[in-house]
């Protein structure tokens, strides 16, 4: 048996329960045994059994090192004795004597009959006169400490090892005449499970038939203080600091840690003191998160809140808190909380859902594109973002060209200032800016107050509104495709916004960089543009000069950096002067669609050539259909043959075949402007054998004719019948325009959203007398 002293203290209401903490208090009997739990073992052990002398099998009078004894009432400190309303010496008198109903000064009042105590719950022992011999014990005191021979002095009764402890507090009872409580440990008798290892007890003067005796009751709390010695060791393996909240504001320090993550000490009131730890950003909505939970509805709710807390080596830290209200009689009287530090998880977590975002980047520039990146970073890792495009896309830059960058994206955080607007502002690259782009590193400046920004790092309108909004630095950070340097991002921290430490700016370049993989097909698809664009205008060549009419041409890509279209047009001369004008759209919108272009337009091109000014249209649109389906050249295409033959009164006869092509507009000199009848024939590489139509038209001197796309007339909010009504009223307008001038106007229909291509044949009002000669 092994103990740590015993205390005094006053006396409870009832019998000892387990309490909320580690070090919890205990409290004595008063009087009757109903004071004990509701169930009753029967049993009488009243002037029976022996001493066995044995160790180990007598009451401890002594709380555990630990505070490892449970009861009812306030916790006590850490590193007292577990007694209750004692203090840390282990001394502590408790009024009365918890029987009689005698006052303090130890008057006895009437016997005491040891039998009521037969069915109690609680351990019950009465020792009376001089040697304090024992009198009576019930049988769960048989159980808890085992038989005890009656009869004999104390200190024959109970001769275990630590037993002059026990008898120490009764020789105080019946000296003091004042009772005592102790919290205790016992070393149970080899082979008997059933006795207690952990109970609380209390000493009491009472009057016996024998004369003045002293009432020992006991409770066991193996149970309880078990399951808190495992809460104990659960709460330190998961590394959480634990602590408590009175209802007064008051706080104190269960499971430390504060300190060694902050390097200051532990505050011990709810008060503003708290906020010079907690990040700036995050301070208002913890301190609205308490708000809430304290008010409840009425009813105070469970607080949880993840916020950054400063370190010692001043990083920010994410912690999280769970706050639980302890109530009683209906009344709030304490928070218990755990707060655990979780920047590893915050930070895995934080990880994977900017990258995912990142990743789900789409745009058909490089401007929408990084329009969407910067969104992903602001406001969750810095303050504010600008994109800088270099404009030169080599690498390495040219050591004696001018090389600059320009803003083509940014971002701020909500309560700054608005960023300048996108205008292309350019600054050039300094040398300071290229070593941070040949390092391939972020670089951080520090923004002290009153002093300028290194120069030559952004474009002036973009440090001026670093200094208006308070930036406290600026970070440069390179943007990498492949191994490609596109620009560089420029993010500051603002106001009160710590500066960013190394794991911040790391993750900020992490997140940027796995941004390249949709830049890179944004990239890869602006020079796929750019190489289908300047096929195109290969094939789109200047139309020929015409004795007798005017011709002009327009062609104009979508405005959408992904759409590379199939759209063209052709115009030339046969031998004896017969113009050949051709126009047509091959689906789709890539690099494929711009070569299958390419092909169609060259092969119709040379079988209209070989097949001479006589060829009928629907012939050669026919052989086109059947060669480009054998070649398997496009999956859908469209396209108009055109045939015009000058006559000599100075009309021009037209002779032209549709393959699933909107239908040519012809404005007369005298202001009319009609689409020329004749139903246009299905789509070429549909079906190859179909017979195909040629119609014919004349015509006259100031006559226009215009061939043109789609695009010119189809949006997504229009049906095209109203697109059609659009351009003929407005071309009828602009007759007597130039047809470049002409053209230009047209192409203000288009949504741009589709590439277009016009080609535009006008005949002369007269023809001139001397080429008549000729």
């Amino acid at each position: 048996m092994k103990g740590d002293g015993s205390a005094e203290g006053p006396a409870g209401p009832g019998p000892a329960v387990p309490g909320p903490g580690p070090n919890p208090t205990a409290t004595a009997p008063h009087g009757a045994p109903e004071a004990g739990p509701a169930a009753h073992t029967p049993g009488n052990d009243h002037g029976t059994g022996t001493a066995p002398g044995a160790p180990g099998n007598g009451p401890e009078t002594g709380a555990t090192a630990n505070g490892a004894g449970t009861g009812t009432g306030a916790r006590t400190p850490a590193g007292g004795d577990g007694v209750s309303g004692a203090p840390e010496d282990g001394a502590g008198d408790a009024p009365g004597d918890g029987l009689s109903g005698t006052p303090e000064d130890g008057a006895r009042g009437a016997p005491v009959d040891p039998r009521m105590f037969d069915g109690a719950v609680a351990a019950v022992a009465v020792l009376a006169g001089p040697e304090d011999r024992l009198l009576y014990t019930n049988s769960a005191f048989t159980r808890m400490f085992g038989h005890r021979g009656i009869g004999l002095p104390a200190r024959a009764a109970f001769p275990d090892p630590d037993g002059h402890r026990f008898l120490a507090v009764i020789d105080s009872v019946r000296v003091t005449g004042r009772a005592r409580q102790v919290v205790g440990e016992r070393r149970t008798d080899p082979g008997a499970p059933g006795q207690a290892r952990h109970f609380v007890y209390s000493c009491s003067p009472v009057t016996t038939d024998r004369g003045p005796g002293i009432l020992v009751l006991a409770m066991d709390t193996t149970a309880e203080t078990l399951a808190l010695q495992r809460y104990e060791a659960l709460v330190s393996a998961i590394s959480q600091m634990v602590w408590v909240m009175g209802a007064d504001g008051s706080m104190e320090e269960i499971v430390p840690g504060w300190e060694q993550l902050t390097g200051a000490p532990w505050h011990p009131r709810a008060d503003a003191g708290w906020y010079a730890h907690i990040h700036p950003r995050d301070r208002e909505k913890l301190s609205e998160a308490w708000r809430r939970a304290a008010a409840g509805g009425g009813r105070p709710r469970v607080f949880e809140a993840t916020f950054r807390v400063r370190a010692a080596d001043g990083s920010y830290r994410h912690l999280t808190t769970r706050s639980v209200p302890v109530l009683r009689d209906g009344g709030l009287t304490e928070w218990v909380s755990a707060t655990a530090d979780v920047e590893g998880a915050w930070g895995t977590r934080l990880r994977e859902r900017l990258l995912g975002k990142v990743a789900a980047v789409s745009g058909a520039s490089l401007h929408e594109a990084f329009a969407e990146v910067v969104k992903v970073v602001v406001p969750e890792l810095t303050d504010a973002c600008l994109i800088l495009l270099l404009s030169h896309e080599g690498w390495p830059l040219p050591e004696h060209a001018e090389v600059t960058a320009r803003r083509i994206a940014s971002a701020t955080r909500p309560g700054l200032p608005a960023p300048p607007a996108l205008r292309g502002q350019r600054v050039a690259v300094t040398p300071a800016v290229r070593a941070v782009l040949d390092r391939r590193e972020p670089v951080t400046f520090l923004l002290e107050p009153g002093t300028p920004l290194p120069p030559g790092l952004i474009p002036t309108v973009s440090e001026r509104w670093l200094h208006a909004s308070g930036a406290t630095s600026l970070t440069l950070i390179p943007l990498i495709v492949d191994d490609l340097v596109l620009g560089y991002a420029a993010t500051s921290s603002n106001g009160d916004t710590p500066v960013p430490g190394p794991a911040e700016t790391e993750l900020l370049r992490e997140v940027l960089h796995h941004a390249q993989r949709p830049i890179r097909k944004v990239v890869d698809l602006q020079r796929a543009r750019r190489t289908a664009l300047g096929l195109q205008r290969a094939h789109l060549t200047e139309p020929p000069s015409v004795r007798g009419g005017t011709l002009a041409a327009r062609y104009q890509p979508a405005v959408a950096g992904g759409e590379i279209g199939g759209d063209w047009y052709d115009a030339f001369t046969l031998p004896d002067g017969t113009l050949v004008l051709g126009i047509g759209d091959v689906a789709g919108h890539d690099l494929t669609a711009a070569t299958a272009m390419g092909q169609m337009r060259s092969m119709l091109r040379a079988l209209a050539y070989a097949g001479g000014p006589g060829a009928r249209p629907d012939a050669v649109l026919a052989r086109l259909d059947h060669v480009s389906a054998g070649l398997g050249t496009a999956s859908l295409a469209t396209a108009l043959h055109v045939v015009l033959h000058h006559r000599p009164d100075g009309t021009w006869l037209m002779t032209w075949s549709s393959a699933g092509h909107p239908p040519p507009l012809v404005v007369s000199a005298s202001g009319d402007a009609g689409y020329l009848p004749g139903a246009a024939d299905p789509p070429l590489c549909v079906a190859s054998d179909l017979l195909r139509t040629t119609h014919t038209h004349v015509l006259g001197p100031g006559d226009t004719l215009l061939l043109y796309t789609d695009g010119l007339i189809e949006t997504p909010s229009a049906p095209i019948d109203e697109g059609q009504r659009r351009l003929a009223a407005e071309a009828a307008l602009c007759r007597r325009r130039s047809l470049p001038d002409l053209l230009r106007v047209l192409q203000g229909l288009s949504d741009h959203r589709d590439d277009t291509a016009m080609l535009a044949f006008r005949v002369d009002e007269e023809e001139d007398p001397a080429d008549e000669e000729d």
